[in-house]
């Protein structure tokens, strides 16, 4: 965890652009934005993968998507629609290891993505 950039961001070593930040979770912009709207959603607790999830952590994997739910609303892309996206492990692109939810939205999402 000491390497984590998401657990120094959390910590207040390493600078960002909170948006919300509550007992839970922390919200920032993305550095790298792949829409108008880009949030990362993050746990305050340091779990790695989906896949290292308990049945312990479901209210916070909860919180994080009704905390998306509400940024989505504020940032008025609500009704238009967004994309959240968790990915997991680096063949699904996930580059930092501490579970994060990307809110991506202000524009029209392709599908398949591309």
């Amino acid at each position: 965890m000491s390497e984590c950039i998401f657990c120094k961001i959390r910590d207040g070593q390493v600078p960002a652009k909170p948006v919300h930040r509550d007992d839970v979770c922390l919200a920032l912009e993305d550095i790298n934005p792949q829409a108008p709207t880009h949030l990362l959603v993050i746990p305050l607790k340091h779990i790695p993968t989906v896949n290292d999830l308990t049945v312990d952590e479901r209210e916070v994997v909860g919180h994080l998507y009704l905390t998306a739910a509400k940024l989505a609303r504020q940032r008025g892309i609500a009704d238009s629609g967004y994309r959240l996206v968790m990915n997991t492990h680096r063949d699904a692109g996930q580059t930092v290891f501490h579970i994060h939810l990307h809110v991506l939205g202000g524009r029209p999402m392709e599908w398949p993505p591309g």
